[in-house]
């Protein structure tokens, strides 16, 4: 028979391992951790009290806060070994080459990061054992199109950064099973601060524009529709995610982004200069773009999740970063120029050759 005392210390050491259990923090493995995104999302899974792994090369530089729960990995995602993700529950596979100017300029980079890399990353996360895995990918897959589009519609990528984001998508979901769960989140164009700031989006460079030089920027010819969506909205979402049972949407599709932050690029013009100053001139740039789709965020509902960023707020929360000189425009600031200007010098990333 076991002693009173033995089944006392048996009793004891369960009810230790199942408290271990509840307070063992999650790790959340996050690729491109230290881009415009994921320097939100970051601190956000922080204070959320999960563990997090930061990949990125960082060429942007410092924009995540110290944390003893944060791991910095600067690493290539093109060949990060599987032992990184050893006890990782979940993984937002951020990482990209931002945005079609850059697609353009790196093509083979393009398609080798944003859909090679995150199915090798998807693929290595099914291995290691990973619960979730996210992929944010972009609207940019709709193209042109007159109609209201939703997750069903026909994609119409026009760039090579659309299209490796598509064919990321359509591969990923394929890896989808009982004991992995894959999210597409294809995101709405972004705006708001962020640490590692950009004024290469519509909004956010609009607002630059008027605050400090008077001139709002705007692409040819303004008619084309943009959705929209705060990057602190979208960081909300992926964070709300991880603890969230999604196995009824094991391999589904989300447009991200709200209807009242949908408008054409002239409306948005106008939001801003109402904002900051409407007796600023407009300067028109560049070529017509044939991009234009209005997009249905009805299904983002299921998931219990409501965007709480206007635009309106998005403008004013920058003015006021500008007003206390917590934010500037520079080459970093243009994701292609930097892109350009670390080539030239031979930091930036490399091809790989074709075997």
């Amino acid at each position: 028979m076991i002693s009173s005392f033995i089944k006392i210390k048996i009793k004891n050491l369960k009810q230790s391992i199942v408290s271990q259990k509840k307070t063992t923090k999650k790790t959340i493995l996050v690729t491109g951790a230290g881009g415009y995104v994921g320097s939100i999302l970051v601190p956000m899974l922080l204070k959320k009290n999960f563990k997090v792994i930061a990949v990125d090369k960082f060429f942007f530089g410092k924009t995540l806060p110290e944390h003893r729960d944060l791991r910095l990995l600067k690493k290539d995602t093109r060949n990060i070994s599987a032992k990184y993700f050893i006890n990782v529950y979940a993984v937002i596979d951020l990482v990209a080459l931002s945005n079609d100017p850059s697609g353009n300029n790196f093509p083979e980079l393009t398609w080798q990061i944003n859909y090679q890399s995150r199915l090798r990353t998807a693929k290595i996360s099914k291995e290691m054992g990973v619960k979730k895995y996210i992929l944010p990918s972009t609207c940019s897959v709709y193209g042109n199109q007159k109609k209201i589009v939703t997750e069903n519609s026909k994609t119409k990528p026009l760039s090579i950064y659309a299209k490796s984001n598509l064919n990321a998508e359509k591969d990923i979901i394929k890896l989808k099973s009982k004991n992995f769960v894959i999210i597409v989140l294809r995101q709405a164009t972004l705006f708001g601060y962020s640490p590692r700031m950009r004024f290469d989006l519509a909004v956010n460079g609009m607002t630059e524009g008027v605050y400090k030089n008077n001139i709002l920027p705007i692409m040819r010819n303004g008619l084309q529709y943009r959705p929209l969506c705060h990057v602190k909205d979208t960081s909300r979402l992926m964070a709300k995610l991880i603890n969230q049972n999604l196995k009824k949407y094991n391999g589904q599709i989300f447009n991200v982004g709200s209807k009242f932050c949908t408008e054409s690029i002239i409306n948005i013009a106008k939001l801003v200069l109402n904002n900051v100053n409407k007796s600023a001139k407009l300067k028109w740039y560049g070529n017509p773009d044939n991009r234009s789709y209005k997009v249905s965020f009805k299904k983002l509902k299921k998931l219990g999740f409501k965007p709480r960023y206007s635009i309106n707020y998005g403008v004013k929360e920058m003015v006021e970063y500008f007003k206390n000189n917590k934010i500037k425009k520079n080459l970093k600031s243009i994701t292609i120029e930097w892109y350009r200007y670390l080539e030239s010098k031979g930091k930036f990333l490399k091809k790989y050759e074709k075997k």
